[in-house]
């Protein structure tokens, strides 16, 4: 939302209606939700996940990993173009479907529980910016313990353990109060700017790879044999399957990038520009041509999100998995560190710190935003609170940016391994991709104006989306169902 609580950018006045770009350099300045979706994206999936992934098991999941950065995106343009039609956000059209609610849709009640589940990968960003910052800036720990006297005192006690809290608590303040100080621009502009550096210096460094960590054409078409971990130990087996499934749901669009897509897309402007849908023949060239502008945003991103995410996924096929290097637990951001210093020598130890800090921040910031978006739209919608006007959904809103990183806080504070923490949040999102991806199939075809329809071939790649996304988190269902199994029996 904006900064002016006069403006509500979910209203499409007439004096709004604007043309869409006529040229290339026109529309690409008018991109942006795809890049907030990106900064939301390359983060802890990408830094934790991706990279640890590819130190357990190299590059045998490459081709997921490109799979799951491509198919997800046509979903995410189909939810796009129901929201820039209709003027309506992801949970507002999600309430409409036909089947069971209680105060809203089972769908609705879907993202809330994959919400709850996700705050644990948002706890994890909090606990690594904190164990990077500590290991850069250890001073601050060493303060902060003085100051709550010493190890005599309990909470002392307790950061002799954990020296990375107090740079944690930093870590959730500061996401706080910057998103309370601005709006969608201010998000727009800054995770433009960290995004597009962070891709550029991860791509650089693979890149610049020595020849023992050189990757060969034999370790690109590996990754490309659809193979899986061998059938040896059915715990081993389906531990990793459940943390390639968990990267699946996260890395490119994640479940939770597609639900909050469609508010980006209002809070651009896109809707508010084609106006209130009708029969005019101008109604639907604005909504066609801002759709191609929609279609470019999304693409655009795509490849951004996709060149971070598979530079992440060969630094920890290379350098860790060959090093036999599994990063976990409180020290993770070190171990991650210790990836680049082998590469590149000591000096990039405190830069990779600094710079491992800025992605998971910016993912923070970004989740939570969006995150505040939806829940705001959730409490009004399922009638737990009762907002009449864009200034008290507003307030709504800026109360949740500070409750998400604060819970994200507690969250890691009481659970404190940050690789499970994503895992566990990825695996939630990652059963929830067929959900969303099924009700938007539903929704193009019972809810699509025909003049803006898709062209064929998006439809043949959403049915390809909902299928293969059903058959993963079946797949990934059964064989973690199969790992309780034998724990239970064995």
């Amino acid at each position: 939302m904006s900064d002016a609580t006069s403006y509500d950018p979910y209203a499409m006045p007439a004096d709004a209606i604007q043309d869409p770009p006529e040229t290339l350099w026109k529309a690409l300045r008018k991109i942006g939700p795809g890049i907030i979706l990106a900064g939301s994206i390359v983060g802890s999936g990408e830094l934790i996940a991706t990279t640890t992934l590819g130190a357990d098991l190299g590059f045998m999941f490459l081709w997921l990993i490109l799979f799951s950065c491509v198919i997800k995106v046509f979903a995410q343009i189909e939810l796009g173009r129901v929201a820039i039609s209709s003027g309506k956000p992801t949970l507002g059209f999600l309430n409409e479907l036909p089947g069971w609610r209680w105060r809203a849709h089972w769908q609705v009640w879907w993202w809330f529980f994959m919400l709850l589940a996700t705050v644990a990968q948002m706890g994890a960003m909090v606990g690594s910016v904190g164990q990077a910052l500590n290991l850069a800036f250890p001073g601050f720990g060493q303060w902060a313990k003085e100051v709550c006297g010493g190890e005599s005192s309990t909470i002392g006690r307790v950061l002799i353990d954990h020296p990375e809290h107090p740079w944690a608590i930093v870590t959730a303040l500061a996401a706080a109060a910057l998103l309370l100080s601005g709006g969608y621009l201010m998000i727009e502009r800054l995770t433009t700017f960290l995004v597009v550096s962070i891709t550029f210096i991860t791509v650089a460094c693979v890149i610049a790879l020595p020849a023992k960590y050189a990757i060969s054409l034999p370790d690109l078409i590996s990754g490309f044999n659809f193979s899986y971990p061998p059938d040896v130990d059915i715990k081993y087996r389906a531990d990793a399957i459940g943390k390639a499934f968990a990267v699946f749901g996260m890395t490119g669009v994640g479940a939770a990038e597609l639900y909050s897509y469609p508010y980006w897309c209002l809070e651009k402007g896109y809707a508010r520009f084609v106006g209130p849908q009708s029969s005019d023949p101008a109604w639907a060239r604005r909504a066609n041509g801002w759709m191609r502008v929609m279609h470019l945003d999304a693409w655009v991103s795509m490849v951004v999100f996709t060149l971070a995410t598979v530079s992440f996924y060969f630094l920890g096929a290379t350098v860790l998995h060959r090093e036999d290097m599994h990063p976990h637990g409180k020290d993770l951001m070190g171990q991650l560190a210790n990836m680049y210093v082998k590469v590149f020598g000591e000096w990039t130890w405190g830069l990779f710190l600094i710079g491992g800090s800025a992605v998971l921040f910016k993912t923070l910031y970004v989740a939570s935003a969006g995150h505040s978006r939806l829940s705001s739209d959730f409490f009004n919608m399922a009638k737990f609170v009762r907002c009449e006007n864009a200034h008290a959904r507003w307030r709504l809103v800026r109360f949740f940016c500070v409750f998400y990183p604060l819970l994200a806080l507690s969250v890691y504070l009481v659970v404190g391994e940050p690789r499970g923490m994503v895992t566990f949040g990825g695996f939630a999102q990652g059963i929830t991709l067929p959900v969303i991806a099924g009700a938007t199939v539903y929704l193009r075809y019972r809810k699509t104006d025909p003049r803006v329809a898709p062209s064929r071939v998006s439809d043949f790649f959403l049915w390809v989306a909902f299928v293969l996304l059903t058959i993963f988190a079946a797949k990934a269902l059964w064989d973690e169902g199969a790992k309780w199994l034998a724990a239970l029996s064995g």
